[in-house]
C-alpha cells in the first residue's frame, strides 16, 4: 500500500550540551534571559519529519510516497533519497528559498532546545493531494500551516484516511483549526507535551477528542505510549534500547511503525508495539536517519520483546 507522507524535509544541525539546561536557567530571571550553551559536539544530519518517517518506512519494506517543498540547497538530500530508493517526484523545489533547517541542542537529560527556520516549508500549500497519487493512507505531519490545513482537507475530500501529527507546529493553529483537523482526521498522534497543549488549546481532554477519531496515540517517552481506540485503552510498553544516545527522530520512527501496521490492517496493540520497537532502534544511534535495520531484524526484536510476531 502506498503511504503518502507530507511534512518537512530538513537539514538538522545537532549540538550536544554536556550538562543540564536546568543548571544554567534561573527561574526568577527568565524575563531577561541571556544564555549561551557551549556545545563542543556538533554534526549535520538529514532530517525533517517527512524525510524521517519515509526513511523508517522504507527500511521496513513499506511504500512511502514523499511530498514536500524544498529549497535550492536540496541536492545532497536528493542524492541520498536516490540511494535509498525513495521517489522524489513530489518534492517541489522553491526558487530563492533554503530547505528547512533545524538547529537542535540536547542536554544530558535528553531535553532539547530547537530553533527552526522553515524556509521552503512555508510553501507546502503549492503541493496538492489528488486521487492520481494512488495513496491509500497518509500522514499530515508538521509543515507550513496553510499546507497542513489544505492537505488535511484534500485527504478528507478524496477519501484518503490520514494520521494528523501536529508536532511542534501545534501552536500555529487556533482552537477552531485544531478541532477541524481532528474532525477531518482518522487518527491523531501527539507526544505528552503536545497532548497537554492540545487539551489546553481546544478545551477538551484527549479522551474526549479520541471519541471523534478511529484512534488517538499519545507517546510518553520512557513510560511507553497509550492508544485510545474504539472505546479501549491500549498501554504500549517502552522497548529497552541497546543504548540511549539521541532522541532526535524517535517520534518519527514511532509514527512509521504505526503507518506500517495500519497499512497492513494490524490490531492496535501490534501496531503500537512495532512503533515502540522502531523508537528503541532509533534512539540507539545519533541522528534521525543513521540507524539501519531490515524488516527481519525488526521482526526478531519484536519477538524478543513481546513473544510473538504480527507478520505471522
Amino acid at each position: 500500500m502506498r503511504t503518502l507522507i507530507t511534512g518537512s524535509i530538513a537539514y538538522d544541525t545537532i549540538m550536544v550540551f554536556p550538562d543540564r539546561f536546568r543548571n544554567h536557567l534561573l527561574a526568577d530571571q527568565l524575563h531577561i534571559l541571556n544564555v549561551c550553551f557551549l556545545t563542543p559536539e556538533m554534526r549535520r544530519e538529514y532530517g525533517g519529519t517527512a524525510g524521517n518517517i519515509a526513511y523508517n518506512l522504507k527500511l521496513l519494506g513499506g511504500e512511502p510516497l514523499l511530498m514536500a517543498t524544498v529549497g535550492e540547497d536540496i541536492q545532497p538530500y536528493l542524492e541520498r533519497l536516490e540511494r535509498l530508493g525513495i521517489g522524489q517526484e513530489h518534492l517541489m523545489r522553491v526558487p530563492g528559498q533554503f530547505t528547512a533547517q533545524a538547529f537542535i541542542t540536547t542536554d544530558l537529560d535528553d531535553n532539547q532546545i530547537t530553533a527552526f527556520h522553515p524556509g521552503a516549508m512555508n510553501f507546502s500549500h503549492l503541493n496538492h493531494i489528488t486521487p492520481r497519487l494512488g495513496a491509500r493512507l497518509a500522514i499530515v505531519g508538521p509543515d507550513g500551516k496553510h499546507g497542513m490545513l489544505q492537505h488535511a482537507r484534500e485527504c478528507a475530500r478524496h477519501g484518503v484516511p490520514f494520521l494528523f501529527d501536529p508536532g511542534q507546529g501545534l501552536p500555529m493553529f487556533s482552537r477552531e483549526e485544531l478541532l477541524e483537523m481532528v474532525q477531518l482526521a482518522d487518527y491523531l498522534a501527539v507526544n505528552d507535551y503536545e497532548g497537554k497543549l492540545l487539551e489546553d488549546r481546544t478545551g477538551r481532554t484527549l479522551a474526549e477528542l479520541a471519541r471523534e477519531l478511529k484512534a488517538l496515540v499519545a507517546t510518553l517517552g520512557a513510560q511507553g505510549s497509550v492508544i485510545l481506540a474504539g472505546g479501549e485503552r491500549h498501554e504500549i510498553p517502552c522497548v529497552p534500547a541497546e543504548a540511549v544516545l539521541d532522541p532526535t527522530g524517535c517520534g518519527d520512527a514511532y509514527r512509521a511503525g504505526l503507518l506500517y501496521g495500519l497499512a497492513r490492517g494490524w490490531d492496535w496493540p501490534s501496531a503500537g508495539r512495532l512503533a515502540a520497537v522502531l523508537g528503541a532502534a532509533k534512539i540507539a544511534q545519533r541522528g534521525a536517519q543513521n540507524h539501519l535495520f531490515t524488516r527481519e531484524d525488526i521482526e526478531a526484536r519484536f519477538r524478543r520483546a513481546f513473544g510473538y510476531s504480527p507478520w505471522g
